[in-house]
């Protein structure tokens, strides 16, 4: 097997997730250790796992059926905006690491961009094989869409849950917050999904626009999480 597009596939997968992870790490006043933060990482790709299981199952429970479009985008949203709280809860919920409200939004993100970099392994090494010249064209096209469309995506629905679980750690009610978050995430998500969907064939400004307008809110949110 040739090792080329094996390393590119994992450059690409990687570098959104890493780029997207730099930029927002810049948020955070007290940085997390790189130890726990790895984990994080890891934990979030790995509930990638059962949530693709989960997705595959209730799609055949569907039967692909068009009318069932809708319902599958948004029950997809919430399986993927779930399986990285679990992954982010389970990394660091009970660590000492995790000591202060904005480390729940940190940890999300973190969680969230390991989620994705599974989703671009998948997608970017389907575009790699046979390693052509025409197949690194398109792995560049898919990696530039992967970067400021799912991948921030991810990043984004991720840190709405860690803000409302941020909120809830903050007055004692952080079950009641999270679910909250679960939501706004996926509604989010799921709203993403469906104008990719539907304006794909004309193009995707209007998908960008409504991440710029969810990244007004996120940053927003940082700033009520630091004060």
């Amino acid at each position: 097997m040739e090792l080329t597009p094996i390393f590119l596939t994992l450059l690409g997968a990687l570098l959104p997730a890493f780029l997207w992870l730099f930029f927002f790490l810049k948020e955070d006043a007290h940085p997390e250790p790189r130890t726990r933060l790895i984990k994080t990482f890891l934990f979030g790709a790995l509930m990638s796992v059962p949530a693709l299981g989960l997705q595959l199952f209730f799609e055949n429970s569907f039967g692909g059926r068009v009318a069932s479009f809708m319902i599958l985008t948004f029950l997809f949203s919430a399986i993927e905006e779930s399986a990285k709280f679990v992954g982010a809860y389970g990394a660091a919920r009970h660590s000492i690491d995790f000591d202060e409200p904005m480390d729940a939004m940190i940890y999300m993100l973190v969680a969230g961009l390991g989620f994705a970099t599974v989703e671009n392994l998948f997608i970017i090494g389907s575009t790699m094989y046979p390693l052509q010249l025409g197949g690194v064209f398109i792995m560049g096209e898919t990696l530039i869409f992967r970067f400021i469309g799912a991948t921030l995506l991810h990043a984004l629905s991720s840190a709405l849950v860690g803000y409302y679980w941020a909120r809830g750690i903050t007055i004692g009610e952080e079950k009641y917050f999270v679910v909250i978050g679960i939501l706004v995430a996926t509604a989010a998500h799921g709203i993403f999904n469906s104008l990719v969907y539907g304006f794909q064939t004309v193009n995707l400004l209007i998908p960008s626009l409504f991440l710029v307008g969810v990244s007004f809110f996120v940053f927003k949110d940082f700033e009520k999480i630091k004060k």
